[in-house]
């Protein structure tokens, strides 16, 4: 086993502000709980600690790359994702505030504690942060149990409604089990390697071979990590989750806790030998075939909102596996540029969602009927959420385009015509799903009563920040060059 002490600096200290910045603010939010519960004030210690988490990602680029501890590097790679994971919290923090102070009702009181929901965030926002910094197995397990153990929770935080109960108990037994294949693969690898560090891991695998023990490590552990991301066969949880987990806890699902589980694998993909066209490309190029036909033809069938981004979810990460199959060239930009995009859109669709819902009622404004007409009566609303469908859908002019784009680049570079084919197809067939929705809002509205979003929804946090993603999805689209710019220079090295 390899030595695990190391001395601290100040350097060190710099480099990791934004996780020490994270957990102070987790535990102020912790004790400012257990003196008075105020929603408010929560919301507003938990904002100002993202905040300045977020800010001081600045001055750790400063001193990048670093290895913190032999667990943990912090290079510009890992201060891109960290700043994606903090903003993808950032804004779920915000449509918390919207979904559980209801404005609509403000007679009826929410039937539990509110303020313990923005400290699950925050350490899942850890987690998260540590993830993506992780050069170890042991920090790679510590940071996805960081992020994935205070999900739990959050999924299920409406434990008077049987839909979020359900939701909780299915993603907690399913992700205890993705976990214990990921640990029974590093095992595995350790029995063969004997080194835990990825570094480590690459030389031994490149100098020793694949062997059986190895490819069954290996292959444990991508088992384990595709639970996570619900790529097919793995995604079975994907829906039912997201359709009974609170509105912006299937929001940081879809975004955050994606992002920061993909970087991860990109990191040990890119050490691993087997990216020399071994068998492993095999495996993930079928991975993401499929998860891009299973994902787009089930979406066909869904007339529930939450269901449907659940299975346009499975779809956009094979999209992804095409670029981090190529995995040379335009490979790693690819998938920055991509995973930014696609967190600034589910956010976007999430938060319409979040918006139009409220945790009193037995469950969110999910269903499509419940969108029809929508343009009649919240117009800027319809808009909001008609720019997200057109992202998701890859259009030209929205950030999704530039997104899409880079993937198929990445996959014609690379030669990959399979996985490129099965991209136009599963693009071509989104297309069709994301149109429905788009048209659903602009029919004429039925004499059904609904919950709506409120009159005000522009005028408060949570409409402020869904329309500055929608301007932010618009202008990527249109003037991306700073974008590219900045996954140039974060890169792995």
């Amino acid at each position: 086993m390899e030595p695990l002490a190391v001395e601290i600096t100040s350097t060190h200290f710099m480099a990791m502000l934004p996780l020490l910045i994270t957990a102070i603010t987790t535990i102020v939010v912790m004790l400012a709980i257990a003196l008075r519960r105020n929603h408010a004030l929560t919301f507003i210690l938990t904002v100002i600690g993202l905040n300045a988490a977020l800010i001081s990602v600045i001055p750790a680029l400063g001193v990048t790359p670093i290895e913190v501890t032999p667990l943990m590097v912090i290079d510009r790679f890992a201060c891109y994702y960290v700043a994606l994971v903090l903003i993808s919290t950032l804004a779920c923090a915000t449509l918390m505030h919207a979904y559980l102070g209801d404005h609509r009702n403000p007679k009826v009181g929410y039937p539990g504690n509110r303020e313990e929901m923005y400290l699950l965030l925050l350490l899942a926002c850890l987690g998260g942060q540590v993830l993506v910094s992780a050069q170890h197995l042991a920090g790679l397990f510590i940071g996805l149990e960081l992020l994935s153990v205070p999900t739990y929770g959050m999924v299920a935080y409406a434990f008077f409604n049987r839909h979020s109960l359900e939701a909780g108990i299915k993603y907690m037994v399913l992700s205890a089990a993705g976990s214990a294949f990921l640990l029974f693969g590093m095992a595995l690898l350790y029995a063969d390697a004997g080194t835990m560090s990825f570094s480590g891991l690459g030389v031994s695998l490149a100098t020793m071979g694949e062997n059986l023990l190895v490819q069954a490590g290996i292959t444990m552990m991508l088992i384990g990590l595709a639970f996570k991301l619900s790529l097919v066969p793995f995604h079975l949880w994907t829906p039912d989750v997201y359709q009974g987990a609170p509105a912006p806890v299937a929001a940081f699902l879809a975004s955050a806790s994606k992002v920061a589980v993909f970087a991860v694998l990109l990191r040990l993909y890119e050490i691993s030998p087997a990216t020399d066209g071994g068998w492993m490309n095999g495996v993930l190029t079928v991975i993401a075939v499929a998860s891009i036909l299973i994902g787009n033809l089930l979406a066909l069938m869904q007339s529930n909102l939450k269901r449907l981004l659940g299975y346009s979810s499975i779809a956009h990460f094979g999209y992804l596996l095409v670029a981090l199959v190529a995995s040379e060239g335009l490979a790693v930009e690819a998938i920055g540029v991509y995973l930014l995009t696609y967190t600034i859109t589910s956010l976007g669709a999430f938060g319409v969602v979040t918006l139009m819902s409220t945790p009193f009622q037995e469950r969110d404004a999910d269903g499509l009927y419940q969108y029809r007409g929508l343009f009649w009566r919240r117009p800027y609303l319809t808009a909001v959420l008609t720019v997200m469908m057109l992202s998701l859908a890859g259009i030209p002019l929205t950030a999704g385009f530039i997104g899409k784009f880079y993937v198929l680049a990445a996959g014609v570079e690379a030669q990959k015509w399979l996985l490129v084919g099965s991209v136009v197809v599963g693009s071509a067939i989104g297309l069709f799903y994301y149109l429905r929705v788009m048209v659903t809002l602009f029919l004429v509205e039925p004499n059904l009563q609904r919950q709506d979003a409120p009159s005000n929804w522009g005028a408060r946090a949570g409409g402020v920040m869904l329309l500055a993603i929608t301007a932010l999805a618009f202008v990527l689209g249109v003037y991306p060059q700073p974008l590219l710019a900045l996954v140039q220079g974060s890169v792995l090295g």
